[in-house]
């Protein structure tokens, strides 16, 4: 089985695949200062509750925007799970194409959403990824990535909005409001987040699509709010919260395929 990390900002999202099968996830807060020890313990917990033995693991992936968790989580896969890591970024060798101006910036998530969308869909693709930051992605049919767009996440811009005002409450979004009007201040700060989020989200795949003049463009929504916003936004086509460690599976198994020894052809005796 392959264990798949997604390290974002504020939270880490776990996959466990049984060859192309995500048969289980799970998602914890992101704590850059947890020892090597800890996150072997937590992880190891995790697998054993969902009813999996921790030596079933046999290889890692991970895509990291926290650099000082990267090495910890290597460095944990091999000591406490005893399977080795690949650690994916824009210089690993995989069946994509970065086409942008700086393609070494382009975060790993963004990379593993692009090889995602290229294997399993094969067409013009929209990856929108709802995380701390939202992220939308211009992936060609043949695994090309041409950039994309960049914006505050919906959480972040909610926080943001009550850290920066005196007397609107912090609230937390758990699903559409009843209604567009609030009548208090905490509903119209719902409907004001929510229904921000979705015509954000419809009015920049617009915007994308006219630019890239791709009007057929497969859109698919991705990252822990998809599943809550994606059905209200009318350009969203597909929704995959895990897109992002399907990814990651593609690239270990793309990664460990191209290290494997090649057997020696050995000449006709004449």
């Amino acid at each position: 089985m392959i264990l798949t990390f997604d390290v974002g900002n504020t939270e880490t999202v776990l996959g466990l695949f049984d060859d192309d099968r995500l048969t289980e996830h799970w998602r914890i807060a992101t704590h850059a200062d947890r020892t090597v020890d800890e996150l072997g313990l937590l992880v190891r917990n995790l697998i054993r509750e969902s009813g999996f033995p921790a030596d079933a693991v046999t290889g890692a992936a991970i895509a990291s925007v926290v650099p000082p968790m990267t090495p910890r989580l290597q460095e944990m896969c091999e000591r406490h799970l005893g399977a080795q890591a690949i650690v994916m970024d824009a210089r690993t060798s995989l069946p994509i194409r970065l086409d942008v101006e700086e393609p070494l910036s382009v975060g790993p998530d963004r990379i593993a959403n692009t090889l995602a969308a290229a294997q399993l869909y094969g067409r013009d693709t929209i990856a929108v990824d709802l995380g701390t930051a939202t992220t939308f992605d211009c992936i060609t049919a043949d695994g090309i990535f041409c950039g994309g767009v960049i914006g505050p996440g919906v959480t972040t811009g909610a926080e943001t909005l009550v850290r920066r005002t005196a007397r609107l409450p912090r609230i937390e979004l758990e699903s559409e409001p009843d209604a567009v009007i609030g009548r208090r201040t905490e509903t119209a700060l719902q409907s004001g987040i929510f229904y921000g989020a979705v015509d954000s989200i419809d009015g920049i795949v617009r915007r994308i699509k006219a630019e890239w003049r791709r009007p057929t463009a497969l859109v698919v929504a991705t990252g822990g709010l998809a599943p809550m916003l994606g059905p209200h936004c009318r350009t969203v086509d597909r929704i995959e919260p895990y897109l992002t460690l399907y990814g990651l599976h593609f690239a270990w198994a793309h990664v460990t395929e191209a290290r494997r020894p090649r057997p020696v052809r050995r000449g006709r005796r004449r």
